[in-house]
């Protein structure tokens, strides 16, 4: 039976995108698939953070990396992605759209700029990838495609107005999505992060936020990323086929206080 279980976890002969796979979530994220035997492409802005992700991963895993330089902030570049993606690995079957920023502005002093960068880096790239590359998915009958949201995605705070808009809009992509692809058995789930150690948070709060947000959350603690492969695991294989249209919360607990 512990067999049975172990290869429904397993990703042998598939390819999966993911973006801002880099660094924090996303390299986690990255590194977990590879463990369970999928292809990889990641990408990201920096080709030098890639380089030296994809060659941990690739002494660690012994899978095959390929990186792509992309800024998702612009659409040609999700087009591009798609498209080099699949002529290089010469097909994606998992894609996890995690790539995003985020800029606080309070509503009064929100710039078109920063809007117009936001949305698209958080959630059109999203819509981009997935038009461009579900149909491979439902030619072959099978695909996952995992959608980065974030706690913010349902509650929110000061300043967060374009962050909180974007990732309630994934969620709501989400649950569309799973049923324009479901027929094809293809599955659309999102991963609701909450407080997550990495880069982003550590550079937009202060000390005394990063320990608010701790004590908010039911284990008294942040997350590590190495805390959301079992997650992306379950959603991108087998082992979780009849899980679409949904989002997992990983945060400690956060919402539940």
């Amino acid at each position: 039976m512990h067999e049975l279980i172990a290869r429904q976890f397993r990703l042998d002969g598939k390819v999966a995108l993911v973006t801002g796979g880099s660094k924090g979530l996303g390299k986690a994220m990255a590194r977990a698939l590879a463990a369970a035997g999928a292809d990889l492409v990641i990408t990201a802005r920096h080709r030098e953070t890639l380089e030296r992700t994809a060659e941990e991963i690739r002494s660690e895993t012994g899978r095959k990396v390929s990186v792509i330089v992309a800024d998702l902030s612009r659409r040609d570049e999700s087009k591009r992605l798609a498209a080099e993606a699949t002529e290089r690995a010469g097909r994606v079957d998992i894609l996890i759209n995690n790539a995003g920023t985020n800029v606080p502005q309070p509503i009064h002093e929100i710039t078109d700029e920063t809007w117009d960068e936001i949305v698209e880096l958080n959630l059109s790239s999203a819509m981009a990838l997935s038009r461009a590359l579900a149909p491979q998915m439902m030619e072959r009958r099978w695909g996952r495609i995992v959608h980065v949201s974030s706690i913010m995605g349902f509650v929110s705070a000061p300043g967060r107005d374009v962050y909180s808009a974007t990732k309630s809009a994934l969620l709501g992509l989400t649950r569309a999505m799973a049923i324009d692809l479901g027929p094809y058995g293809i599955t659309v789930n999102c991963i609701a992060p909450g407080p997550f150690l990495t880069d982003l948070p550590m550079s937009l709060l202060s000390k005394e936020q990063q320990e608010q947000f701790a004590r908010r959350t039911a284990l008294g603690r942040w997350g590590r990323p190495d805390e959301l492969m079992g997650t992306v695991l379950l959603l991108a294989s087998e082992a979780g086929a009849y899980i679409t249209g949904t989002a997992i919360v990983v945060d400690g607990g956060w919402l539940a206080k």
